[in-house]
């Protein structure tokens, strides 16, 4: 092969004689050499494959991972253990009350149907949405809301029998009933009667009940000690005040046990019977007035619920 250089500056023409098999040779060589740092380049680029440290590494992340998945589960349901053992105590503790409820409405003679400790009290009124996205609480949360729901509940449901029931009893302490003795009879009614000393024709204002010396005068209901002594015709005697302009009189007493001023409860002793005044042997004259007026005892003595 011969190839022509032209110089324009001189004007002068060189020529050169190339052998092919050369030129092919020179470029065999260079697209070698190209072909050879295509591979070296690419060799670069390749991302390094994971060691055995490597590996090990990653192991050892994993184990403590599942350590710390483990001891979380762990501690997790011990938890909810002993919040199942605090449910179930409280569920106890609900029952107990239940059964007190029942009980107490059973022996207080109340309607069963007003005060029935299986139902919840009665609530509610118009709904009023929180705004902000719905939540939903865990099983457990809506359990311990059910828990002191019935609790609430159950509380007021007492309360309210509690309440009942001290004023039922208030009520009963300050109503006369009963006689004043324990053991006795009557020896002599209320009213027109054969007077025992002069055998004229009198009016008895009271209620004469014979027992034995000594034994106990116990009061009919609950009151105000307003009168303790000596009183003319009478004897030893005490005067108690009572609800609604009641007073009750206990006469001819051997000795009186509480003073002026004295609260006192029914069925509660204060004097012993004896026979001091006027008087033909032992026993209690018991006398009733209400605002100031004597009134028959006869009704109060047959009431139940005295002392017996």
């Amino acid at each position: 092969m011969h190839i022509i250089l032209l110089s324009r500056r001189h004007g002068a023409a060189r020529s050169l004689s190339l052998d092919l098999r050369w030129l092919l040779l020179a470029l065999a060589l260079l697209l070698a050499a190209a072909l050879a740092s295509g591979v070296a380049v690419g060799a670069w680029w390749t991302p390094r494959a994971p060691s055995l440290q490597d590996n090990v590494q990653v192991a050892d992340a994993l184990d403590r991972q599942r350590a710390e998945v483990g001891a979380v589960r762990i501690d997790a349901q011990r938890q909810l253990d002993a919040f199942a053992a605090h449910v179930a105590e409280l569920q106890a503790r609900l029952t107990r009350l239940d059964a007190l409820g029942e009980r107490l409405t059973e022996l207080a003679e109340l309607d069963s149907s007003e005060f029935d400790f299986s139902l919840n009290v009665g609530q509610g009124g118009p709904e009023e949405l929180v705004e902000g996205a719905a939540y939903a609480p865990p099983s457990f949360i809506s359990t311990l809301d059910d828990l002191a729901l019935r609790m609430d509940s159950r509380e007021q449901q007492l309360e309210v029998l509690e309440q009942l029931l001290a004023e039922r009893r208030l009520d009963e302490a300050e109503y006369l009933a009963g006689r004043p003795v324990l053991q006795g009879y009557i020896s002599s009614p209320f009213g027109r009667r054969t007077d025992p000393l002069t055998g004229r024709l009198s009016v008895h204002k009271g209620v004469d009940f014979a027992a034995k010396a000594g034994s106990d005068v116990v009061a009919v209901a609950a009151g105000v000690v307003t009168a303790s002594g000596r009183r003319s015709g009478y004897g030893n005697t005490v005067e108690i005040s009572h609800a609604d302009g009641y007073v009750s009189l206990y006469a001819h007493n051997r000795e009186n046990l509480v003073r002026v001023g004295d609260l006192v409860q029914r069925g509660q002793t204060i004097a012993k019977v004896g026979s001091t005044g006027r008087s033909t042997g032992y026993h209690v004259h018991f006398e009733v007035s209400k605002n100031g007026r004597v009134v028959n005892p006869t009704s109060f003595i047959a009431r139940v619920g005295g002392v017996e």
